[in-house]
């Protein structure tokens, strides 16, 4: 199976060679290639000492996750790769990650994740992402120990894009991540159009790596604010099928707003503000969007809520207040 390895980066010269060598000692042979988001520390030197061992495209400025792949996805697709993984340059891979990987990409499966740890190996990041009836995404797993992650491979809702493999031909059936996004949940966008076009999404416990959590986004005041606000409600714009939109929309409105209410009060009213708007500005190009994507469904409405969670997302206790609030108005407490 000829696999690239798309490794976006913007100012991660004190991770990327520890990455790069992982990636490199893997047990099946791959490209890295290298999206360098117009970095402005010594990172493109780092990359020169790599030579031919990977392939470097270099951008103007910073793109976020979502333009620090595509052009990378877009380089594999033009050059006949069968497959396309995607890794965080703040992580480190098992050397057989992409052999286990590869192992379950067979059939309708389009898109398989890993078993993606903290980097002190003690606690999981993420073994996979989850959609809720409340339209939350969330990573399965996150925070719980180690030794409790899923011992078998299995199907699950969506894939983490920080380190999963992509099908090249589900790519060019549903197309590549949404700009629009630049970063967060994009990767619970492009799992969703996978599912909705009939392709499968799958966990695998063999594949392993190991990352530094917020690494890139961390060093961004108020960045995560700004791009849950705008881009949470998207996902569900583009994706949730007609038939459950009654079931869905209504309880995402109030988590959704209690998001904004808290980030208010927190005194991160302004960021919050501002992804609303931004949201608010793209709704006649996602509207566009989600007519392509729900004309193109191959799946029923049943099989997308059987396989979303009927619950909040995990340790999310907040919300659960919020949801006996929600069940006490519709008269069920």
């Amino acid at each position: 199976m000829k696999t690239a390895i798309v490794v976006p980066n913007w100012n991660g010269e004190a991770w990327l060679k520890e990455c790069l060598d992982s990636l490199l000692a893997q047990t099946v042979p791959a490209t890295p290639i290298v999206v360098d988001n117009g970095s402005g520390d010594s990172s493109r030197v780092t990359l020169d000492g790599y030579g031919e061992k990977i392939v470097q495209i270099l951008r103007d400025k910073n793109y976020g996750f979502t333009g620090g792949v595509n052009p990378g996805i877009e380089y594999a697709i033009k050059n006949n790769f069968d497959a396309v993984a995607l890794f965080n340059n703040d992580a480190v891979a098992k050397d057989d990650w992409l052999e286990n990987l590869q192992k379950e990409l067979i059939d309708d499966i389009g898109i398989v994740t890993c078993c993606l740890q903290t980097f002190d190996k003690t606690h999981i990041d993420s073994t996979g992402d989850q959609m809720t009836v409340w339209g939350l995404p969330y990573p399965r797993g996150r925070n719980t120990a180690v030794a409790n992650a899923p011992r078998e491979p299995e199907f699950i809702f969506g894939a983490s894009g920080g380190a999963s493999l992509y099908s090249v031909p589900m790519l060019k059936e549903i197309g590549t991540f949404d700009d629009d996004f630049f970063a967060y949940y994009e990767d619970v966008d492009i799992s969703f159009r996978a599912q909705l076009a009939g392709w499968k999404v799958r966990f695998t416990p063999a594949a392993v790596a190991y990352h530094r959590i917020g690494g890139t986004s961390s060093r961004l005041k108020d960045f995560t604010v700004y791009h849950t606000i705008k881009n949470m409600p998207m996902v569900i714009r583009k994706n949730i099928p007609k038939d459950l939109r009654y079931i869905v929309i209504p309880r995402f409105l109030l988590a959704y707003s209690s998001f904004i209410i808290m980030a208010i009060l927190r005194g991160q009213g302004i960021p919050a503000l501002k992804g609303w708007f931004a949201y608010l500005r793209l709704i006649p190009k996602k509207n566009k969007e989600r007519g392509q994507i729900q004309e193109a469904k191959k799946v029923s409405d049943d099989y997308i809520f059987s396989i979303m969670t009927h619950d909040l997302p995990e340790n999310s206790h907040k919300l659960r207040s919020l949801r006996s609030l929600w069940w006490k108005l519709r008269g069920k407490e």
